[in-house]
């Protein structure tokens, strides 16, 4: 496939970086140096130009490719190129936004602004935060099969109950399946007598129930109901998308913006969520207001530091779990070093809902973990497929990588993968696989 991104941002780099291994990639960025640079870190041709321009889109043979992403930090910019790219040909075009107002509009005419697929920045981001929250110590969390079965990443503190158990002791779910741990930047596949330790990074695949589960004994009592107290600092788009979203599940929480018009119109668009009009790096007004008794606070200002420094106040208050919005990739690492539990990334976020969406042809669903060290497939099976008819132990004796198969879904019934079990044609599977080997598994189904 011929894929033409425009921009060269984290986004459009992590986007050609997934897609560069097994297709024909072309940047466009404005920035000489960064396309210079990124030729030769990703092996991809690249042009420095306008991608709304369109000598520079005719340059990049835009008539005659198949894709168009458009993902620059600009969203007219985006909406722009798309449109350009319809008029010199027949490419599917994906568009990054960040306003919603775009997306509501593209909804009601799936054709407005020449985007076949539009991508919102900010409802993603308030999505994962909510899934996120739902799951006490997850730090990322997927849906797969129509919502049958979720993938969820967890973090193992020091003290949590499963640290020193071995796998075959902490997995008492019938319908869980343990597929890696990260540790100290290793990828393992884990055993029944692989023993859990200590800042872990756990990626559990089974049903929601017992995903739940699972997350209930790594941080016993943490569930968020409709009683805890979930304070979300900074009236953003992320913000207030959280809020409407834990609206959505009869949660009521509280929100911190400190200009009064912004302020104003957040409450009125959020009639179960108590806004309040102040700045949330006043530590006496936290104190009065008891953030401290918060069990959930979610910084989404709009800056990094903003949010780091109220994340860091937030936990020498005693807020139990803490959710920090950061939009520089580079930071993210520094959140996690202070001690914020879970550091959400918008470009990351972005860049994986796109690739997933590249991956539509042979894969339903993607997810990618650790820096891009794995990824999680879904996988609708053939009947000339190379994975059918065999039990999955001969399978991972007879395939040469890193692969477990987390779940089955047959006739929209959940199957506990085991080592008898045998693969059925038109079975969906979710798979956890490293990264290296992504196209090569797809292309088995």
């Amino acid at each position: 496939m011929h894929v033409v991104i425009i921009g060269a941002g984290e986004v459009g780099t992590a986007i050609a970086a997934n897609l560069a291994r097994d297709h024909e990639v072309v940047v466009v960025d404005r920035d000489p140096d960064r396309a210079e640079r990124l030729k030769y870190e990703l092996d991809v041709l690249t042009i420095a130009g306008d991608g709304t321009s369109l000598s520079t889109l005719e340059t990049a043979r835009v008539a005659s490719t198949d894709m168009v992403i458009a993902c620059t930090d600009d969203d007219r910019t985006n909406l722009v190129a798309c449109g350009t790219a319809k008029v010199l040909g027949d490419a599917f075009t994906i568009a990054r936004s960040k306003s919603t107002e775009y997306l509501r509009t593209w909804e009601r005419d799936d054709s407005a602004f020449g985007v076949d697929f539009l991508v919102c920045t900010d409802l993603l981001t308030a999505e994962n935060i909510v899934r996120v929250i739902g799951l006490p110590a997850a730090i990322d969390v997927d849906p797969f099969a129509g919502g049958l079965v979720q993938m969820a990443e967890f973090d193992v503190p020091e003290g949590s109950p499963v640290a020193g158990q071995t796998v075959a002791e902490a997995d008492r779910f019938e319908s869980l399946t343990f597929v890696g741990l990260f540790r100290d930047s290793e990828m393992i596949l884990p055993r029944g007598d692989t023993v859990i330790e200590p800042n872990d990074r756990a990626v559990v695949i089974g049903s929601p129930e017992s995903v739940q589960a699972f997350a209930t004994d790594i941080a016993p009592d943490s569930t968020p109901d409709d009683a805890d107290e979930i304070v979300i600092v900074g009236g953003s788009e992320i913000g207030h998308q959280s809020a409407r979203l834990l609206e959505g599940l009869d949660l009521r929480p509280r929100l911190i913006e400190r200009d009064p018009d912004r302020a104003r119109w957040l409450a009125e668009h959020l009639p179960n969520t108590l806004v309040m009009e102040h700045d949330a790096t006043d530590t006496e007004f936290l104190a009065r207001e008891h953030v401290d008794e918060a069990d959930i606070v979610v910084a989404t200002l709009e800056s990094d530091e903003k949010n780091l420094l109220v994340s860091v106040l937030a936990k020498r208050l005693g807020v139990d779990r803490v959710i920090a919005v950061v939009d520089s990739g580079d930071y993210v690492t520094v959140f996690e070093e202070l001690g914020i539990d879970v550091a959400i990334n918008p470009r990351t976020v972005t860049a994986e809902e796109i690739t997933r969406f590249t991956y539509e042809s042979v894969a339903e669903n993607i997810a990618v973990l650790e820096n891009d060290q794995a990824e999680v497939l879904e996988l609708e099976l053939t009947d000339n497929c190379a994975l059918v008819g065999r039990p999955i132990s001969e399978l991972v004796q007879d395939i040469d990588a890193k692969f477990v198969i987390g779940a089955i879904t047959r006739n929209r019934s959940l199957v506990t993968p085991r080592g008898d079990t045998v693969l059925r044609p038109g079975d969906h599977i979710i798979v956890f696989v490293e990264s290296s080997f992504v196209s090569e598994l797809a292309a088995m189904a």
